[in-house]
């Protein structure tokens, strides 16, 4: 009987209210306007049955609404919210091999697959959505704008699935949002920016997607706890402010930045537990005082164009564990103080100019020292090779990342190093799932 008498209302209504309703928020006030002034309606139902014709009016005319979606009651305005978003969101998707999404359907939004909920923040005796996890789905599709109606969420985890397209500016509406993953799927564009108004956010990943250009520098403003943001196709310089990030995890591999590091990146000791800039077109030398890095475990900057030698200053980073500064233009003696880090177990230099080794790290678990300058080791260059790089003095300052000395007058232009190997063999380290959030 109350549905027969919602229909109707709304029948005579619909004009109405399609005209003049033209937010979420404005229907729910439109419901309690009507439930007071006809109390035999529910208010739920009443919601559910005009969400039914907003839906088949913004569906595809090949597709249909299920029955499930009309004539069903929802517990509060913030679950409608969420159903209306994930409608939307169901009817951007264009392949669910795995069947995911299948039962999105029905007013309990808490029993979808990927969707869990919790007691909302600032009102405990109301259910909301808390969370979507919809990791490794292979689904494909787009992200909507009304998913910013989901504005409790606190985890959106979506990697390894097809999602194309950009991050929906609503996303801005989820100030509550603490871990945002999309990594592995194939967003394109500029870099999120949206991700600049989330004042919860610690948790970052966006690897291995298409996004180009830029990367704000107000990023490393963010009071974030990790930052992933490989495997795309970045072009900017790293920023001068880079030091201001609180991160423990930084991964900016595989991107196109030709840059140096940044002198602020040592600011970031207190912090700073992994850093892997590998295979980022960097260039210059390593910072001298790098070694104020005390809190790093791995930190690899492989298959990149640096120069110069390893600094003094790396035998205070007793925390290291994994050292990869393969596939460079490393050059001079490895200082002994390096392989004596207690807690380090590999140690990568090959493919680099290094003239001498220690013998502490001959005795190391695991090293690569092929093709140096290192005499009485197998594998190395050849003489003429080895002869021919250090017949030019290293300048740091060739790179434009420091003032350069003066050349000397018969010194000619300092070799480069032939671009690094589409896939490096270390690649894997970089894959989603590898470096969790503590």
């Amino acid at each position: 009987m109350v549905a027969a008498s919602c229909y109707h209302f709304f029948i005579n209504k619909s004009h109405q209210i399609l005209t003049h309703t033209t937010t979420i928020d404005g229907i729910i006030t439109f419901f309690k306007m009507t439930n007071k002034n006809n109390p035999s309606l529910n208010l739920a139902l009443c919601g559910s049955l005009l969400l039914s014709i907003i839906l088949l009016l913004s569906k595809p005319s090949h597709q249909a609404l299920d029955d499930n979606d009309i004539g069903f009651i929802i517990p509060n305005p913030r679950l409608l919210k969420a159903y209306i978003a994930l409608q939307f969101w169901k009817l951007s998707i264009t392949s669910d091999p795995n069947g995911f999404t299948s039962n999105w359907c029905g007013p309990n939004v808490c029993n979808y697959t990927g969707v869990y909920c919790a007691p909302a923040p600032d009102d405990p005796d109301c259910l909301t959505v808390a969370g979507i996890d919809l990791n490794q789905a292979n689904i494909a599709g787009t992200l909507p704008e009304k998913l910013g109606l989901l504005q409790d969420l606190a985890l959106f985890h979506i990697n390894s699935n097809r999602f194309c397209g950009t991050i929906p500016d609503s996303f801005r509406n989820m100030q509550l949002l603490f871990e945002l993953d999309v990594s592995n799927n194939q967003f394109s564009g500029c870099f999120p920016s949206v991700v600049l108004c989330l004042p919860s956010l610690k948790f970052l990943d966006i690897r291995f997607n298409q996004f180009e250009g830029e990367i704000p520098s107000a990023v490393f403003d963010l009071k974030l706890d990790a930052l992933f943001l490989n495997n795309n196709k970045f072009t900017s310089s790293l920023p001068n402010n880079i030091g201001n990030s609180p991160v423990s995890v930084l991964v900016l591999a595989n991107n196109n930045f030709d840059s140096c590091l940044p002198p602020s990146l040592t600011k970031m000791a207190g912090t700073l537990n992994e850093i892997i800039l590998a295979n980022a077109k960097l260039k210059g030398c390593l910072l001298k005082d790098i070694g104020l890095l005390n809190q790093v475990t791995v930190f690899d900057v492989s298959f990149n164009n640096l120069v110069g030698s390893l600094p003094e200053s790396m035998g205070n980073m007793k925390s290291l564990e994994q050292l990869n500064v393969a596939h460079n233009n490393l050059s001079g003696a490895i200082p002994n103080s390096i392989c004596c880090l207690p807690k380090l177990e590999n140690f990568t230099y090959s493919y680099n100019f290094f003239c001498t080794e220690p013998l502490a790290c001959l005795k190391l678990k695991v090293k690569d020292d092929r093709q140096n300058c290192i005499p009485n080791r197998p594998f190395q260059r050849s003489p003429m090779e080895c002869k021919a790089f250090y017949s030019h003095p290293v300048d740091c300052g060739a790179s434009c990342c420091l003032p350069r000395r003066p050349a000397p007058s018969t010194a000619s232009a300092p070799t480069t190093l032939a671009a690094a190997p589409e896939h490096p063999e270390d690649w894997g380290a970089f894959s989603p799932g590898h470096l969790h959030h503590p």
